[in-house]
């Protein structure tokens, strides 16, 4: 089991994550709460990863804090939830906002999250109840990268594609992506706003 890796960022496109270790290249996926923290390409980064095996693939996940990643394995053990979707859920929401919505039973805040429809979200209610104490309680809301660094051309487009990826319809995602001010921003600062929009609808 790989549970860490430290290599030099050579591609970020959310969710997709590409890191250079001794000459060889590691996918990672990662929820876009990593991607807001992540220095820029070129530079080193650790993390915190899980792989689960598949019959047809070995996919890597990458999380920067363990929290993370202890809230991703304990989605992964929920009737109907997959990887996608837990990847979802952490992109939407921190550990502490998703503990919140569980205790207070909170199915509306749930159900905004993509694919997650009336069911899904009791079953999240009720199946990680017991389980939020091996989840860190505390963690405040990632700030967007301050660095000023203009985003590249396609920003808008990697946006779009990052939503997709999450799940949510082609048109759904151009439209949330377009409704945020992206001039100048970074892909990951584009997602940020539009899913912070979505979610205060």
């Amino acid at each position: 089991m790989i549970g860490r890796i430290r290599g030099e960022i050579v591609l970020k496109q959310p969710p997709l994550l590409l890191l250079e270790v001794q000459g060889i290249g590691y996918e990672i996926e990662a929820p876009l709460s990593v991607f807001y923290d992540l220095p820029p390409v070129g530079e080193t980064v650790t993390l915190i990863t899980h792989l689960l095996i598949r019959d047809d693939a070995h996919v890597l996940y990458g999380f920067l804090h363990e929290r993370e990643r202890a809230l991703f394995r304990n989605l992964l053990k929920v009737s109907g939830v997959g990887a996608r979707m837990a990847l979802a859920i952490l992109s939407g929401m921190d550990a502490q906002g998703f503990a919140r919505c569980v205790e207070q039973e909170d199915l509306t805040a749930l159900k905004r999250l993509p694919g997650i429809g009336h069911k899904t979200a009791q079953r999240l209610v009720v199946e990680m109840r017991d389980r939020l104490a091996q989840i860190a309680s505390s963690t405040g809301a990632v700030a967007i990268d301050g660095r000023g660094t203009a985003a590249p051309p396609d920003a808008l487009s990697e946006a779009i594609s990052a939503l997709i990826a999450l799940g949510y319809k082609p048109a759904e995602a151009q439209r949330m992506a377009r409704s945020v001010d992206h001039d100048g921003h970074s892909p990951e600062a584009i997602i940020r706003a539009a899913l912070q929009i979505a979610g205060a609808r």
